[in-house]
């Protein structure tokens, strides 16, 4: 059977008026899945267990799924105690723990609406963060506490501090520090269940913060509908897999291992929340969180845990599979499946996982905060014969490549990816004009370089901002370094252009070595030239003896790297 047929193929079965992803469409022309739940609080519900399985694991801790819905009603009567209502906003500032998914889920349950800041922030980006949503409730950790210094620029807004003692709270002279402990200590467990609010799918669900560098982060508001169809989307993933590869599905099965998630990935981003934590509550699946990202830790951590799935950033995997852990073979071996970010993989690292882990679930996703993680994805014998794509298209979001004009172009071209859905966000919170620029009649203009092809694959090529125009061509940044990623004594590599009066833009390449490995410029420059055209080879090569510099999400920080060096460069 041909490729394309196949995937369009299995995509009319699974969405058939039948089938479980049955679809539907609205008023704006808009497909939804019929079937998902219709609000976060239902999917809290839907998920309700009282049986002692362990549920999450951090540190020595490990709980169980009774306890952790204990917490979680304890916590929303507290809440509502403290008036925080149905739209309230419970900011939360706080670490991968246990602690954090009992408050994103009891703010969520009542109806309001949780809101995960970026706990890698300094105090002025956790700070303006705070400004810009105007939270009811801060939930953070001790950490956090004190690199706010105790205070945040909201009025009326008490703070909720996990793992803290009252020592140290009071010496900060702050009022309305509650500690969380405290609270599950003394707040009666409620008698009966929690009312359901009253919600809609155009309520307000969730906030998060898209991952700026060098700009203030901005605020993405989403609804209840966008949130949880990009749930019952990934569902859709996993029985597309599943269709299209069953060799590896019956071996699963024979095997009978326990599902058990490595959290390695911030809760604050859309792939930790969604994919990893929403998804193993509704599932019932074991989470295992690392304090810290640490990769002999995590093969620790996978052997201890007997760890079944892996997602990672770019940069996690490839410090994973380039460790020199004892036990390495023996444990990748025992996972289940692995999940790469959906572009800026170096190839030689792709063929690398797909050599040594022949029999594993393996797949890729290209999405955005904006659009709740959804717009492609893929996974294992599919993914495998279409390991250059970031996935096949959802069929709940519509994508299509325009110029610089905003005008569609065809198939095979290259231009900005643009999308158009259900789970796209309502808007940049209290940002009218942040939210005009990317939104237009409705599409999400992404930012991405990509092409679509006539199967319905997406491929992503880059940023449009950051392609090279080398004497009237243009280059791609992430061609360059893939490229550079393939020689053996490269570890990454970050590519970008500098003013040039002879070529409009000159190539420049920072390039990281592995340990113990050399390689000069000129050897960098010579390989390059050998797999690409000449006018894509960089005019210098900087090499650095550190890594990189990449954000919580693993995306290198290419605005950092360029003004590092562009002095350098012109220089």
């Amino acid at each position: 059977m041909e490729r394309d047929v196949q995937v369009s193929q299995l995509i009319s079965q699974l969405t058939a008026s039948e089938s479980p992803f049955a679809l539907q469409k609205d008023s704006r022309g808009l497909l939804s899945y019929q079937n998902a739940l219709k609000t976060l609080p239902e999917v809290i519900e839907s998920a309700r267990r009282e049986d002692q399985a362990c549920f999450m694991v951090y540190q020595e801790e490990r709980w169980s799924f009774e306890r952790f819905f204990d917490e979680l009603d304890r916590l929303a009567c507290w809440m509502l105690e403290q008036q925080v209502k149905q739209g309230s906003v419970v900011a939360i500032a706080c670490r991968n723990r246990p602690e954090w998914a009992v408050a994103f889920c009891a703010a969520a349950r009542i109806g309001a609406i949780p809101a995960p800041l970026n706990s890698f922030g300094r105090k002025d980006e956790l700070r303006a963060a705070l400004e810009d949503i105007q939270p009811a409730l801060l939930v953070c950790d001790k950490d956090r506490f004190a690199r706010l210094e105790g205070k945040i620029s909201v009025e009326h807004c008490p703070i909720l501090v996990v793992d803290d003692s009252q020592k140290e709270c009071e010496s900060q002279e702050i009022e309305s520090v509650v500690h969380f402990r405290e609270v599950i200590e003394t707040i009666n467990k409620p008698q009966a269940p929690l009312p359901m609010p009253e919600l809609n799918d155009d309520s307000s669900a969730l906030i998060l913060f898209t991952s700026g560098t060098t700009s203030r982060a901005k605020a993405v508001l989403s609804s209840q509908q966008a949130v949880c169809q990009s749930l019952f989307n990934i569902d859709f993933i996993s029985a597309m897999s599943g269709m299209s590869s069953p060799g590896k599905v019956q071996k699963i099965i024979a095997d009978a291992k326990t599902p058990v998630i490595l959290s390695a990935v911030p809760l604050f981003h859309v792939s930790g929340l969604h994919a990893q934590f929403l998804t193993a509550l509704r599932n019932g699946t074991r989470l295992v969180f690392m304090h810290k990202w640490d990769v002999h830790t995590a093969y620790d951590l996978m052997k201890k845990e007997q760890v079944t799935q892996f997602n990672g950033a770019p940069s996690m995997l490839l410090q994973l599979f380039r460790d020199n852990h004892p036990n390495k073979d023996e444990i990748l071996a025992q996972l289940v499946g692995l999940g790469f970010g959906g572009a800026g993989v170096p190839e030689s690292l792709m063929d690398h996982v797909f050599n040594i882990m022949p029999e594993q679930m393996i797949g890729i996703g290209f999405g955005m905060t904006e659009s709740n993680g959804v717009a492609s994805a893929i996974s294992g014998d599919l993914f495998r014969a279409n390991r250059s794509s970031s996935g096949v298209i959802s069929p709940i979001m519509q994508v299509k490549i325009v110029d610089y004009l905003g005008q569609e172009m065809a198939e095979g071209e290259v231009g900005e990816v643009w999308l158009k859905g259900v789970t796209v966000m309502t808007e940049y919170f209290a940002n009218p004009q942040g939210t005009a620029e990317v939104m237009h009649d409705g599409w999400l203009s992404t930012g991405d370089l990509g092409l679509r092809n006539k199967d319905g694959f997406l491929f992503i090529v880059g940023r449009l901002k950051e392609l090279i125009n080398r004497n009237g061509e243009n280059v791609s940044p992430q061609e360059v370094e893939s490229c550079l990623q393939r020689h053996s004594a490269v570890k990454e590599a970050a590519v970008f252009g500098i003013d040039d009066d002879d070529t409009g833009e000159a190539i420049v390449a920072v390039v990281s070595l592995d340990h113990h490995c050399y390689a000069d410029e000129q050897e960098l420059r010579s390989f390059v030239n050998e797999h690409l055209a000449s006018y894509k080879v960089p005019s210098q090569i900087h090499i650095l003896e550190r890594n990189l510099p990449r954000s919580p999400a693993g995306k290198l920080l290419r605005k950092e790297i360029k003004r590092e060096f562009s002095a350098k460069a012109e220089a």
